[in-house]
């Protein structure tokens, strides 16, 4: 009996201790750093670090804003940052290259074309696009079938629409709301519609934060979810958010088109492919990747 006793106490004690931990961990304050981009993806990145939703979870985000997106790999690369915004294209070759990052949801963007004038007639335009990139891929994609382009390599995006409105390109791919700030300034904003079922841009993380940040992971796609229904069932909050955040007119509040913001989820295998193939033909080389050497699927719901 007095041996039974012991060992019940010692197996109380065993949980207990467990439990505490537990606690212990879900109080602990986990730490991220991710860089967005200024597009409309980024507002429920936006909305849950400003609304508090990571706070409330115990995750402390660092979130930095790039205008440029080489600017945006290389704080990736050199360990600046933990997870960023990106688009396939870049993810692709990133890997290729031997960087250790996957996708861990999708992000929801628009990406409008920008004018100066009516292109109505035209059979040739010079488009300002980033050369490597979904600015590149939607150009193609969109427009190739129609005209004859004469790509000019802009990284930059306050660098296109200021050669837009100076009249130096004829259209240019620029994700909103920094479209609507072109709209603003005079530019014509159009959106060609477009099948395909997922966004090109998509939130990574290095192989480093998945192996070693797991919990601050998981909670930062609960927050981004928690976002996206929030965002969904009244944007002007996101719509405000944003304009403050990218500090753009006030006036372009109401002219940003959102998309609607799905909770976390990957692309597709046939997506990818469908890039990966484009990225093949523009490099001319072969690509030699799996589906999961670039999708990490476990922090969805």
């Amino acid at each position: 009996m007095k041996k039974f006793l012991i060992l019940l106490l010692l197996v109380l004690w065993l949980l207990a201790a467990g439990c505490q931990k537990q606690l212990s961990e879900s109080a602990e304050t986990l730490s991220l750093r991710v860089g967005v981009m200024p597009a409309v993806d980024s507002a429920p990145i936006f909305y849950a670090d400003q609304k508090g939703l990571f706070a409330e979870l115990g995750l402390d985000v660092t979130v930095q804003v790039y205008t440029n997106a080489m600017d945006r790999q290389s704080a990736l690369i050199s360990g600046g940052l933990d997870g960023a915004m990106t688009d396939v294209i870049a993810l692709v070759n990133n890997v290729e290259n031997g960087f250790d990052i996957k996708i861990t949801t999708s992000t929801d963007g628009v990406f409008p074309f920008l004018t100066k004038a009516d292109i109505t007639g035209k059979t040739e335009l010079k488009a300002g696009v980033m050369e490597i990139s979904v600015t590149n891929y939607l150009t193609d994609r969109m427009l190739g079938p129609h005209y004859q382009l004469d790509k000019i390599y802009i990284n930059e995006i306050p660098a296109r629409l200021e050669m837009l409105g100076q009249g130096k390109l004829d259209i240019a791919v620029i994700p909103e709301p920094m479209a609507s700030q072109g709209e603003l300034n005079g530019l014509i904003k159009q959106l060609f519609p477009s099948d395909d079922a997922f966004s090109p841009e998509v939130m990574v993380f290095t192989g480093k934060a998945i192996q070693e940040k797991r919990a601050a992971l998981e909670r930062f796609h609960q927050a981004y979810n928690q976002a996206v229904a929030a965002i969904n069932a009244d944007d002007r909050a996101a719509r405000e958010i944003l304009v403050s955040t990218l500090k753009l007119d006030s006036r372009v509040t109401d002219k940003i088109i959102l998309p609607d913001y799905h909770l976390a989820r990957v692309p597709d295998a046939a997506y990818l492919e469908q890039i990966m193939a484009w990225n093949e033909q523009v490099l001319g080389k072969k690509t030699s990747l799996s589906y999961d050497q670039l999708v990490d699927s476990s922090f969805l719901d």
